[in-house]
């Protein structure tokens, strides 16, 4: 049994001063001054608690890539970021694309993990053929939902195919957009950036073209298509009227394509380097109006950790991603919600309610009486620097190294058990 004393929490789009009971992983009781002699205490201060953020784009890593990041290490990250539960992306190897390595996977995640992870299928085999996996079959064994992200799907048919078999199932299906035939070996998004420093660009069309086809296919299929990291102008616009018409689609955006654009690439430095790439400044004013009118229902951070020297190469060279599971609530709520972009009830909607109601996921959305004690506790009154030295995850390519924000967390409890807890107080 657990005590957590004086804690901030959300109570009728208020900040209000409670005390929360747990027990057996649930919320108990949550009042004014509570008191159990049965109870370990832990004394909030002051500091805001809320339900645990909850992330449907992450890279693990393993099995295959363990260098760069391991579901544990990746978990511990999350854990410090404030995430309770997150969806794992299936470019793996072995890549998750039937029942016996979904059911692999799955058991894998909750035993080596802090926090709960579900899990991604494949919507090809090895996410590079065209013969579509078998969803029905993966869905039965536990998928939460199917991707091929890290590539795009280059063949319609393809596409067609795996979106009537995910909507005779009812899981999402999301998309990594990007037209090979568009790219032309492209580092970064074609622009002034590239001009400037005489490096390949990838054109926007590589995205909006493939969503504009997508978004036909999946009114057609009826199914739940989901847009990973949506980054351009082109591509809010295609959602917004999609949406109006009646398709099924959600879409996701990344902090990074949120608060950086292109013109904040001065050298050729490959902690700026993701995919998709940092766009313009008018990408980047749109990907927030996005995701403040509800276009863009969700932030999903797209961690993607890799190996120290790999993002030490060029732009050429080093492979795409960032890390930013640590530092996603931290930067929104420092850069969106303090300079009064949005409001703190916006960015948790955003962060937890609408990844929670569109993944069909089995997490609180909420502090009350009868909840899942999924919680983290954010301090957001000091303000601290990004530094690699702290992070849980083995990747340190990050662009926002050196930047002050707000909202550290300070501890995380998943099931009611602390798996986190900030060591300076």
């Amino acid at each position: 049994m657990q005590l957590i004393k004086n804690a901030k929490i959300l109570w009728n789009n208020q900040l209000v001063l409670r005390d929360i009971l747990i027990d057996q992983g649930i919320i108990q009781k949550i009042s004014n001054h509570l008191e159990s002699k049965a109870a370990t205490v832990f004394d909030a201060k002051g500091a805001f608690l809320s339900t645990g953020l909850v992330d449907v784009h992450v890279h693990f890593r393993e099995p295959g890539f363990e260098y760069k990041e391991t579901i544990n290490s990746g978990s511990k990250a999350a854990a410090r970021g404030g995430f309770t539960t997150v969806i794992a992306m299936p470019n793996l190897n072995p890549v998750p694309d039937n029942e016996e390595k979904i059911t692999n996977q799955i058991a894998r995640n909750k035993q080596n993990g802090v926090i709960h992870i579900e899990q991604y299928g494949a919507i090809s085999n090895n996410l590079t053929s065209t013969q579509v996996t078998n969803i029905k079959g993966m869905s039965a064994a536990g998928a939460k939902a199917f991707t091929n992200d890290g590539k795009g799907v280059q063949t319609a048919n393809t596409m067609l195919q795996a979106m009537v078999a995910a909507a005779s199932v009812n899981k999402p299906l999301a998309a990594h957009l990007e037209d090979d035939t568009l790219v032309h070996d492209g580092v970064m998004n074609e622009g002034k950036a590239s001009t400037k420093l005489e490096l390949p660009g990838i054109t926007g069309l590589a995205e909006s073209s493939q969503l504009a086809r997508d978004l036909v296919l999946a009114k057609a299929a009826g199914v739940h298509y989901h847009v990973a990291h949506i980054s351009t102008k082109e591509s809010v616009e295609l959602v917004r009227i999609a949406k109006h018409e009646g398709v099924h689609v959600t879409a996701e955006v990344s902090p990074h394509h949120l608060l950086l654009s292109e013109e904040d690439i001065n050298s050729d430095n490959a902690m700026f380097k993701m995919n998709p790439p940092l766009r313009t400044q008018r990408d980047r004013e749109a990907v927030i109006a996005g995701l403040l009118d509800g276009t863009i229902d969700m932030v999903a951070t797209d961690h993607a950790p890799h190996g120290k020297e790999e993002k030490q190469k060029s732009f050429r060279e080093a492979p795409f991603g960032i890390t930013g599971i640590e530092t996603s609530f931290q930067l929104l709520y420092t850069y969106l919600v303090k300079n009064g972009v949005m409001t703190l009830e916006t960015l948790l909607e955003r962060m937890v309610t609408a990844p929670v109601s569109a993944f069909h996921l089995q997490a609180p959305t909420s502090i009350e009486e009868g909840a899942r004690a999924d919680l983290a506790l954010f301090d957001l009154d000091n303000n601290y620097e990004i530094d690699t030295e702290s992070f849980e995850s083995m990747g340190k390519n990050s662009p926002f190294i050196g930047w002050k924000v707000y909202g550290k967390t300070l501890a995380t409890w998943v099931d009611g058990e602390i798996v986190y807890k900030d060591n300076v107080k």
